[in-house]
């Protein structure tokens, strides 16, 4: 089962995320903040990391620099869901060298979609 690993801090956006991605049958583990996720990306090796760029303890950016220096973690597509306007979290995004980004208001219809490209799938 592919894993995705969400670290958000707003309980509302991990419940949407984690309700649309579960009925297209990936497996969510949720952080609500960058240090947390951090462990969790240790600890579950995910196959995706969706990043909220607006963290509460550690901004989004440096989770992900973290995240790029450990060792079976560079590899793994990270993408931003941020609510920034779109100049700036597509900005980010090249600077980083994610995956790419996602806007809020999440799209739910085209969502699913997005997160296979990302994954590389077909569907």
């Amino acid at each position: 089962m592919t894993t995705i690993l969400h670290i958000e801090d707003t309980k509302a956006n991990q419940i949407l995320v984690q309700r649309v991605l579960e009925a297209e049958g990936y497996h969510i583990v949720n952080a609500p903040d960058g240090e947390t996720g951090i462990r969790a990306a240790t600890a579950q090796a995910p196959d995706l990391i969706l990043i909220d760029m607006g963290l509460p303890d550690i901004d989004g950016q440096t989770v992900v620099t973290h995240l790029k220096q450990l060792p079976g973690l560079c590899a793994v597509p990270m993408v931003a869901i941020t609510a920034w306007p779109a100049e700036k979290a597509l900005e980010t995004a090249d600077r980083y060298s994610l995956s790419g980004c996602i806007l809020k208001p999440i799209d739910v219809r085209n969502f699913p979609r997005q997160i296979a490209g990302y994954l590389g799938s077909t569907s």
